[in-house]
């Protein structure tokens, strides 16, 4: 089972019916997060892979994973708001268990996407496993 945070999203998408209101569910999503330092938009914070501006910060704090992100795209900013909901908090050693397709598969986003959206989607889970398992 996922965080607590994200059963909640999972809770409420079973409640829209219509692809637009789950996606400006999505969008809110992301304007409501935190900002990102613009000192942390830096190369190494990058994710490569995706179509838009992409930034990912992990800090994992007594063992426990944490991370921001950003990017300049709004619907992006959202699916990094469902990552965050998805991973943060979590155990390190927990971060790469969670089958986070399957996960995001309970929402319906695998068939909602485009192909570009998609591949950004996985490059961003890949450099969270991948961070994850430094």
């Amino acid at each position: 089972m996922a965080q607590p945070a994200f059963e909640e999203v999972v809770e409420d998408f079973e409640f829209l019916e219509d692809w637009e209101d789950r996606y400006r569910m999505v969008i809110e999503m992301g304007k409501d997060m935190a900002p990102m330092p613009d000192a942390l938009k830096v190369p190494a914070t990058k994710v490569e892979g995706c179509a838009s501006q992409v930034w990912l910060h992990m800090t994992p704090e007594q063992g426990v994973f944490h991370f921001q992100g950003d990017s300049d795209a709004l619907i992006v900013k959202g699916l990094i708001a469902l990552l965050h909901r998805l991973y943060d908090g979590l155990p390190v050693a927990e971060v790469g268990v969670v089958d986070a397709r399957s996960e995001l598969g309970r929402l319906g986003l695998n068939d909602h996407l485009s192909a570009q959206r998609s591949n950004g989607l996985r490059a961003m889970i890949e450099r969270i496993r991948e961070q994850a398992a430094e």
